[in-house]
């Protein structure tokens, strides 16, 4: 049986893409701190680059990998040769309904699901390899209606689905893939919401737990989906949003 050591990731290739910020940089931490060598990738040119913000990446290995770019994953050559866990954190959200703009619906899917794809497909044969576990990252928005962002529910919405279709896929090459839906997580990507306190409030009363998730609180599930205690677990989505879509 799995034990506390399951945890221990010591001797692990981590990869988080989208891992200099919010949700991708606690899981990213996580893994460190259990253990692993941990690689991560964002649009800046360096570490440096996020000026205050670079302390958050101290101890982690940085790439830049801009999703956004054409052919920009495919052409990356990552600082690694073997990977046990692959983290896709990356993620876009247009307000102020801009998502139905058709160049902005279209630019929030390829970075939300096409690039999901793109970074699966690119490292499917380090994972094979190693017999190791594909997380991603989707939102409790692919399991409901945001009537002012279709392209982000849209794309959500998909990557749960495609986070079920590869792990049928990729089950008998030893990959076990997975997925964590969260909910209203305090980033930068939701400060449109948290900085407002009215808004706040009022999305506060639709969560049972009545306040907000932490980014930790969402790294801490990627951990055990990635884990041994996780080992017979294929093709689920955890939602995590303290009980926001139970009604």
């Amino acid at each position: 049986m799995p034990s506390i050591a399951a945890w221990d990731f010591t001797g692990k290739q981590v990869l988080v893409v989208g891992g200099s910020s919010g949700i991708g940089n606690a899981t990213a931490r996580g893994f460190l701190a259990a253990g692993a060598t941990v690689h991560i990738t964002g649009t800046r040119a360096s570490a440096q680059a996020y000026g205050t913000d670079a302390a958050q990446l101290g101890g982690l290995a940085y790439s830049r990998l801009d999703v956004t770019e054409p052919g920009a994953v495919a052409a990356w050559t990552p600082a690694f040769e073997a990977l046990d866990v692959l983290v896709l954190s990356q993620g876009a959200v247009e307000y102020r309904r801009k998502e139905f703009e058709p160049d902005t619906f279209r630019r929030v899917l390829d970075v939300n699901l096409s690039s999901v794809m793109d970074c699966a497909v690119k490292f499917r044969p380090l994972l094979a390899a190693s017999g190791g576990a594909l997380v991603t990252i989707s939102s409790v928005g692919g399991r409901r209606a945001t009537k002012g962002n279709p392209a982000y529910a849209a794309s959500k919405a998909g990557l749960i689905h495609l986070t079920r279709t590869l792990a049928v896929a990729w089950a008998s090459d030893g990959i076990r893939v997975n997925g964590v839906a969260p909910g209203l997580v305090a980033t930068k990507m939701t400060a449109a919401t948290t900085d407002q306190p009215d808004r706040l409030a009022k999305r506060l009363e639709g969560i049972p737990l009545g306040r907000l998730g932490q980014p930790q609180e969402i790294a801490n599930i990627v951990l055990f989906l990635a884990s041994p205690l996780a080992a017979y677990v294929v093709g689920e989505t955890i939602v995590v949003d303290g009980g926001r879509t139970l009604s």
